[in-house]
């Protein structure tokens, strides 16, 4: 079976191609997938540049995709021929948030779907979305169940609200996609003004470039009347997160997702006191969350945001060129 791993100490001129044992028959409560998509994520480029620490030889990609092959006894909830898609948390069912680290993350703390064939509890997939490619699938693992817990589980979007997303890509792209689902309107930032026409394309309602505009947060309430925005998709971090307050409504809700500037800083804890908003932090979701996400999905008709695929034996080109940061939405890798 081939796989792409990882060679310790990581970074991307380390990743392999390897043969494998395939792994077999599934047992009571498994199920046998042929793989044929993924996508990337900042957290698989922050495995596979050795920014966060693995075993040596890990098989790498936290989202994947496939069709089951068969299934073990006491599966009902898929059958042969269906296409699934793995979950972050495989073992985060339901509830409130109980995991604290990657340690059960495929492609981080146990392998990943860098590969051909898996067998594994069916409790770690999800039916994908119908009409739905492998590539299209393993896009919302991540960063679309990621968006959708921030917006709509934490956040309670509804429509009406005014979000702001920062950044053009998966997370963003995903959220501005659900926010328009939801009749919400959009402020979008990006550095990039060919990426600001796209999003426009897609239905963002304010554009925005922090480059020419360093005062953005500013220019977002000034945007809303002065009101600020109710939901602030928040993936920068520390490099950014000042600004999100000042953009952010009185009472608002800023999820916190990304490190994309660091993983520590400063807070305008005075501002973020007199606006009495509420700061989120979140990893992604439960398999109850993807199910939902599923669903909307299905229900409004929309599709991902697929920047490039790649063949999986060019992954390590793959994360180079999202080291770039020059991708709109997903990256995909097939086979």
């Amino acid at each position: 079976m081939k796989t792409m791993a990882l060679q310790a100490p990581g970074g991307v001129d380390r990743i392999r191609s390897e043969d494998r044992v395939d792994p077999g028959q599934p047992g009571p409560g498994e199920i046998r997938v042929a793989l044929h998509g993924g996508s990337l994520n900042y957290h698989d480029l922050a495995v596979a540049s050795g920014q966060m620490t693995t075993e040596d030889g890990r098989v790498l990609l936290a989202d994947g995709a496939g069709i089951v092959e068969s299934v073990g006894t006491g599966v009902g909830e898929f059958t042969a021929g269906d296409m699934v898609v793995s979950c972050f948390f495989p073992d985060w069912q339901d509830g409130a948030p109980a995991v604290v680290d990657f340690s059960r993350t495929p492609g981080d703390g146990i392998d990943g779907f860098a590969r051909e064939h898996v067998v594994l509890p069916a409790t770690a997939f999800t039916h994908a979305p119908k009409g739905y490619d492998a590539v299209e699938a393993a896009s919302i693992t991540t960063a679309g169940v990621t968006a959708w817990r921030a917006l709509v589980d934490d956040g309670g979007l509804k429509a009406g609200d005014t979000v702001l997303l920062l950044g053009t890509g998966g997370v963003s792209i995903w959220a501005l996609q659900i926010a328009k689902m939801f009749g919400a309107t959009v402020a979008i930032t990006s550095s990039s003004d060919d990426k600001l026409e796209r999003a426009r394309a897609l239905g963002a309602d304010f554009t925005l470039n922090y480059r020419t505009e360093p005062e953005w947060g500013r220019a977002v309430r000034d945007w809303t009347g002065g009101r600020g925005v109710d939901h602030v998709v928040e993936v920068g971090g520390p490099g950014t997160l000042a600004q999100s307050i000042e953009a952010v409504r009185i009472g608002g809700h800023i999820a916190l997702i990304g490190v994309l500037t660091g993983f520590s800083g400063e807070v305008p804890t005075g501002l973020l006191m007199g606006k009495q908003a509420r700061i989120q932090g979140l990893i992604v979701g439960s398999r109850r969350q993807q199910k939902a996400f599923v669903r909307a999905l299905e229900a409004n008709g929309v599709r991902p945001v697929i920047d490039r695929r790649f063949p999986l034996a060019d992954l390590a080109e793959a994360f180079r060129y999202e080291q770039g940061a020059s991708h709109f939405g997903k990256i995909g890798v097939e086979w």
